[in-house]
């Protein structure tokens, strides 16, 4: 019988989150979890940020507080994390208006013009933490390697 080389099944190993993940996931964790209660601690104040198009503004305020704190809470369990990962990224585009929005009338703000600017390519850099640190898929095999059976 002739030498083949034959690749062993993969050893199945848990997914594991290293500490760039993690400090990524604290960061989204606080970044909406924080932001998800100035939704209703500064409600007035959000709801002018609200694109004049979108009715009712308090309530998509609440709404969206409440959205922002269950995604927060959704990071914390491997089970839920991806969900909650494609649910703020989500969030995060559809809140987009809202920014740009106040960029339109930065005078009623009492927030540097320049910081609002910063904010789009901030929101960038957000969206792609969200996807890197939640919603991408772990390596959920450790490669086998090549062995010669005779």
């Amino acid at each position: 019988m002739a030498n083949s080389f034959h690749q062993p099944p993969r050893v199945e190993t848990a997914p594991t989150t290293g500490n760039a993940q993690r400090t990524g996931l604290a960061f989204i964790f606080l970044w909406f979890f924080v932001g998800g209660f100035a939704h209703f601690v500064a409600t007035d104040l959000e709801a002018q940020i609200v694109p004049p198009y979108i009715p009712w503004p308090h309530a998509v305020v609440l709404i969206t507080g409440v959205l922002e704190v269950m995604g927060a809470l959704g990071l914390l369990w491997r089970a839920t994390r991806r969900w909650a990962g494609v649910g703020l990224f989500l969030l995060t585009i559809a809140v987009t208006p809202a920014n740009i929005t106040m960029l339109q009338h930065a005078s009623q703000f009492a927030v540097p013009y320049w910081l609002l600017w910063l904010r789009l390519p901030l929101q960038v850099g957000l969206l792609w933490v969200i996807w890197w640190s939640a919603i991408r898929k772990q390596l959920e095999f450790a490669p086998a390697p090549l062995t010669p059976l005779g």
